[in-house]
């Protein structure tokens, strides 16, 4: 195990539920634009959007590299008496399916542009025809804020670059703004956010 890895089981190891239980705002902001089917959620954490998108009845599978985390995203669903399928693995190694997903969900995933790269045209490929790929993410000004996300400007993202590497989508939404953010520890307060729901045509 790697040292990231043995940082995020650190993270998950605390009592409450780092980043709490509610969902993302973003994500819940459009749902209603996911297709019915399966849709999946990369590095998910302790699944609190993987469990707010199985109870709009998705079939959900929740990807992370932590089993500390997908161990608290499993209680998460007994506790809402929903399904939710998770999955421990690595995201940039992950084999996305082409042609599968009805939605695949990114939020505050923050990996290096040689690793993200290639991972977003791999969920361009798994989306299905009318597939939604969901993302948030901070932008390097989020370092100027200092309220959560990476530290290190290489994990840190702009809608110019996303455009490029979502290439085959329709981007009906593709923004960059500030918003307050209020999720647990340590997402809290004014952030520097991109937005992108795209679909695949």
């Amino acid at each position: 195990m790697n040292e990231e890895y043995r940082d995020w089981d650190a993270r998950y190891s605390e009592a409450d539920y780092a980043y709490g239980t509610e969902p993302n705002d973003f994500l819940v902001e459009v749902a209603d634009r996911i297709p019915p089917g399966c849709v999946l959620c990369l590095g998910e954490g302790e699944g609190r959007n993987a469990v707010f998108l199985a109870s709009r009845g998705f079939e959900v599978t929740a990807v992370d590299s932590s089993r500390v985390g997908l161990a608290k995203a499993d209680a998460l669903a007994r506790k809402w008496g929903v399904s939710v399928t998770t999955l421990h693995a690595d995201v940039t190694n992950l084999a996305i399916m082409p042609g599968t997903w009805s939605g695949i969900v990114s939020l505050w995933l923050h990996l290096p542009a040689p690793m993200r790269a290639p991972l977003h045209r791999a969920c361009v490929a798994g989306l299905a025809a009318g597939g939604v790929f969901v993302l948030e993410a901070y932008t390097p000004r989020q370092l100027e804020l200092g309220t959560g996300g990476p530290e290190s400007i290489e994990r840190l993202v702009t809608l110019g670059e996303l455009r490029e590497e979502l290439a085959g989508l329709e981007l009906g939404i593709g923004r960059e703004l500030e918003r307050d953010v209020r999720e647990g520890r340590y997402h809290h307060g004014r952030g520097a956010v991109v937005q992108v729901l795209g679909r695949k045509p």
